[in-house]
């Protein structure tokens, strides 16, 4: 009884042969050919059947959804008591039998009780607790998490219409509506006698249907409980998807769904036909155990306008996103990610997703300050031990050991040459040479170097000896190292190949162990060190008054917990963005830009289709930070 009204929870209708559409704002329950539907604000109405009557509205009671007993007299069930002052229902006798679902024990307290006893002849359902976060009532059901899953293919199949799919763990989807069983006497003393006529076979017994938008990405979850385990045979068909549950019976209907999908069920000779009508998006199909399920996820991309957004319960094994409100942090693993520079070729921009996947990646932030109209870096670049730019000696930068850690300072690398002449260091790093420069330049392949009049000495890296001298300009191998000079005043440097010369890279740093870094880049300012805010424009020669220091979107490059992290802060200033990385606990955070350079994007989100922090699309930038797995690198 619930305010003097007698009332069942909805999850236990199936039971009793009546099929369910468990939806708050829509909740219907078919038997035959009658139907009752309840939509807030328009009460009860009848379909299929003619009925003038008033029902109470469904109520809510904990953790379920509760409707009038009277409903299901109004479907046509026979409803009594018995001498024990148990409820017991029967098929009315103008309802063919075979439509219920299959049942050993009508009797209310015997299938309430069900959940830990099963019923003869039928497959033993494991109990759902009430403490289970699956028993939690949501008006909108969350997609699940990362698991074992099916994915539909994106084009028809081409030698069979229909594919089956094996049953797959998965994780479990998130709440659904749901209820505990309430108390009953032990299923002994409950008499349990078979109704005549009932169907002994499998049968699908409620369909769940919920709508989330995130962002721009719709995600539409259909779940289909079950009396028993199924090995679903899906299709892919035109605007849709179908799932046949072999040997499986069903209640025929059809349903509009939200978004403009449809829903049509329909019994075969083969078993229950499922035939989901979509627009435009990606489905999975995968199965549940606890208990027997089959969920179809759809995911619509609405609006490619805008980057779809993270999906924080399908992330990569080792990354860990955190929402801040403004701030977003996405942390890596060392042990399975190391943190890369990556280059676009010189003089060229990609977007951050294209340096990604260039060497197959995961994550990737923009990185660092250049030149957009020839998309030169204008500070330190550094990738694999060779400095590919130079540095301006006074900007915050942050660098990586080949064993991961990050490492934040104000380093003044420089290339120095040695040998029997002792030893020069070089003054530029870049391909045009200065003829009263010694100028270094690694090579790509493509780019010219070195000058009439002028001597360029090519090494390969870890040489200890020249590979060629040469006079006047010429192209050299990718990653070779030019050195380029006027002979007349550096008089000391070799002209020859086979010269003993050996080159080094000196990071001339003193607050870290910068000797060790593999890949570094310079940007700035530095907005957090030991976890205190430590934001110094003066001492970055950053000028507060230009665009660099507006209040704006910002990312970062920072230490969290021990872990490399991405930040993205939403809108505000380099002192906000500093700020709210202290109070969210980083460690240490270099910014990497701000305005429309800044992106964060990770592998994956919402049906695939690669998860942004940034709300708006940015520009392409020649460098970023990316995470790669230790397994692509050939790490373990």
């Amino acid at each position: 009884m619930l305010d003097g009204t007698e009332m069942l929870a909805v999850w236990t209708l199936p039971h009793f042969g009546v099929s369910v559409r468990n939806d708050p704002l829509d909740l219907r329950l078919v038997l035959g050919p009658r139907e009752l539907q309840y939509t807030p604000g328009q009460g009860w109405r009848a379909l299929g059947f003619a009925w003038t009557g008033t029902l109470p509205p469904p109520m809510t009671e904990g953790v379920s959804l509760y409707v009038p007993l009277q409903a299901l007299r109004v479907l046509g069930l026979q409803i009594r008591a018995d001498t024990s002052g148990l409820l017991d229902v029967a098929a009315p006798a103008s309802i063919p039998a075979e439509t219920l679902p299959p049942s050993e024990d009508r009797s209310l307290a015997q299938n309430t009780a069900a959940q830990n006893t099963p019923a003869q002849n039928q497959p033993t359902r494991p109990a759902t607790s009430p403490s289970s976060p699956e028993t939690l009532p949501v008006p909108e059901v969350r997609p699940g998490g990362a698991g074992s899953r099916t994915a539909l293919p994106s084009t028809p199949p081409t030698s069979a219409s229909i594919q089956p799919i094996p049953t797959l763990p998965a994780p479990a989807p998130p709440p659904l509506l749901s209820t505990p069983p309430v108390s009953a006497p032990p299923a002994s003393t409950v008499p349990t006698p078979p109704l005549p006529g009932l169907s002994k076979g499998p049968n699908l017994d409620t369909v769940r249907v919920s709508r989330t938008q995130y962002r721009t990405v719709e995600v539409m979850r259909v779940v289909l409980e079950l009396s028993a385990p199924a090995s679903p045979v899906i299709s892919r068909q035109t605007g849709g998807i179908g799932v046949v549950l072999p040997g499986f019976s069903v209640q025929g209907s059809t349903q509009n769904l939200p978004g403009g999908a449809g829903l049509t069920l329909t019994p075969t000779p083969a078993g229950a036909s499922i035939r989901l009508t979509t627009r435009t998006g990606r489905s999975e199909v995968f199965t549940l155990d606890d208990p027997f399920r089959v969920v179809i996820d759809t995911t619509t991309y609405l609006d490619a306008n805008v980057p779809p957004p993270v999906n924080p319960d399908a992330l990569p094994d080792g990354v860990t996103y955190r929402d801040r409100g403004l701030l977003h942090l996405l942390s890596f693993d060392p042990a399975l990610f190391q943190p890369r520079v990556v280059s676009a070729p010189l003089g060229r921009s990609l977007s951050v997703l294209e340096l990604v996947k260039s060497v197959s990646g995961v994550a990737g932030v923009n990185g660092g300050y250049f030149d957009p109209a020839s998309s030169l870096p204008v500070d330190l670049v550094a990738v694999g031990g060779l400095m590919t730019a130079g540095s301006l000696e006074k900007r915050a930068t942050v660098g990586f050991t080949a064993g991961g850690q990050a490492l934040f300072g104000f380093p003044r690398p420089r290339y120095v040459l040695s040998g029997p002449f002792g030893s020069v260091t070089v003054n530029s790093v870049r391909a045009t040479p200065n003829t009263t420069l010694l100028t270094a330049f690694v090579c790509d392949g493509k780019t010219s170097v070195g000058g009439t009049g002028l001597t360029t000495l090519l090494l390969a890296p870890g040489s200890a000896s020249v590979s060629r001298a040469v006079t006047g300009p010429i192209i050299a191998p990718a990653r070779t190292l030019a050195f380029t000079f006027d002979p007349a005043r550096f008089p000391s440097l070799p002209r020859a190949a086979g010269a003993p010369l050996t080159v080094t890279l000196n990071w001339q740093a003193t607050d870290a162990p910068w000797n060790s870094a593999v890949d570094a880049l310079s940007a700035g300012p530095l907005l957090v060190q030991a976890g205190r805010v430590v934001i110094d424009p003066r001492r970055e020669g950053f000028n507060t008054a230009t665009g660099v220091w507006r209040p704006t979107r910002q990312s970062a490059l920072g230490t969290f917990d021990g872990q490399p992290t991405i930040a993205y802060f939403d809108y505000g200033t380099p002192e906000a963005f500093a700020a709210a990385l202290a109070a969210a606990g980083v460690r240490d955070a270099v910014r990497m830009d701000s305005g429309s350079s800044a992106t964060a994007y990770l592998r994956g989100g919402y049906g695939g289709l690669g998860a942004y922090m940034n709300t708006v699309w940015s520009r392409p930038v020649p460098n970023a930070i990316v995470f790669v797995p230790r397994t692509v690198t050939g790490k373990k």
